[in-house]
């Protein structure tokens, strides 16, 4: 009898038995209404997608200051909680889990989208490389505004209030964005973080921002329905590190004392290689981390199968694949066709690209 693992052999991931090792990856789509509140449509989007094992949702600000992008949800106003309940309803009545991604952008924002035209915070007065997205389109990132060191508890607090509306809007856990060169990632690299106080300097002072972060939102949630997505290799949005290995094998370590219910890591690509970066082997952090590991960066069936048969990781996350498929888990079931994404409709606009994919149908697989 052959018991290798699979995609599709069922998992314990913190509080929860998931049927499949199938995850949906956190994908920012703009299209949340005015006041950044979720709506109908993206209850829609998230219910046709039930059927993965864990479904995390976009990136959702935890402040007004938090913003970066048009039409991006939010999860500090009642209005976003109601909105994110029509989510959480939908998706539970098809029988799915969904975490809530908690965001804040930092230095990839722009006045135009700041309360009263404000600066945007970032750990240190270092201007990314690149442009920022506005509703009058992209805008020159500008130099942020260094947080002030009496300012930082005040983060913290985003984040814990962000959970605790994640919780009443309905979730079954929230996810911790600390990837991709948002606020939590510029605190923990040095090429955007030069502070000279405690939140600086070492790895550990740099990693501090981020692991009271987690403290607070497991305060919340308890640790088992809390998750931490990082990019070790990851340069977008202008981010570097003069020693990733020893930065994220420092963080992966310290995550160890929570027991979270999963490590969420993107793995090298080759865009980031273009761009700089040092790729570090997922296997690094295997070899550190202690839980449940999630995997995500371009896998397809053969791959996802493979890197749970090989104990490589624990569950795949897949993003441009569940855009186009909403019944992505049964087409690898089925090894059936896939649909192909439709680039020019991935941010932003109404139902076109969004709902609307075709799922499979019997006779297209008879």
């Amino acid at each position: 009898m052959n018991l290798a693992k699979n995609l599709f052999t069922p998992i314990d991931l913190g509080a929860y038995r998931l049927p499949n090792r199938i995850v949906m990856a956190p994908l920012t789509r703009n299209r949340a209404a005015a006041g950044n509140v979720p709506t109908e449509l993206n209850a829609i989007y998230y219910a046709q997608r039930a059927s993965a094992g864990l479904l995390i949702t976009e990136a959702s600000q935890v402040a007004p200051q938090g913003l970066g992008y048009p039409a991006t949800p939010g999860i500090h106003s009642p209005e976003q909680v109601a909105g994110w309940k029509l989510v959480t309803e939908a998706v539970h009545a098809k029988g799915g889990r969904i975490f809530l991604q908690l965001w804040h952008v930092g230095r990839i924002s722009h006045p135009d989208l700041q309360p009263d035209g404000a600066l945007p915070v970032a750990p240190s007065a270092i201007a990314p490389q690149g442009m920022a997205s506005t509703y009058e389109g992209s805008k020159p990132f500008v130099t942020p505004r260094a947080l002030d060191r009496s300012e930082i508890p005040g983060i913290v607090e985003q984040y814990r209030r962000g959970a605790k509306n994640a919780l009443e809007a309905g979730f079954d856990g929230v996810e911790v964005h600390g990837a991709n060169g948002y606020l939590l990632d510029q605190f923990l690299r040095d090429g955007s973080n030069q502070r000279t106080d405690d939140y600086g300097g070492s790895i550990e002072n740099r990693a501090r921002l981020m692991l009271e972060v987690t403290e607070a939102v497991v305060g919340v949630w308890g640790s088992n329905r809390v998750g931490i997505r990082l990019s070790p290799s990851g340069t977008f949005n202008d981010m570097r590190d003069s020693n990733p290995e020893a930065t994220f094998g420092y963080v992966v370590e310290q995550l160890n004392r929570f027991n979270l219910a999963y490590l969420h890591l993107i793995d090298p690509s080759e865009a980031d290689a273009r761009h700089g970066g040092k790729a570090i082997p997922t296997a690094y952090f295997r070899s550190i981390y202690q839980g449940n590991l999630i995997v995500a960066s371009d896998y397809d069936l053969a791959k996802g199968n493979e890197a749970i048969a090989s104990g490589a990781a624990d569950l795949v996350a897949y993003g441009r694949l569940f855009i186009a498929n909403p019944d992505l888990v049964e087409r690898f079931r089925l090894n059936a066709p896939l649909n192909t994404p439709d680039v020019n409709t991935f941010y932003g606009g109404d139902a076109k690209g969004y709902t609307d994919y075709p799922a499979l149908s019997v006779q297209s697989v008879s």
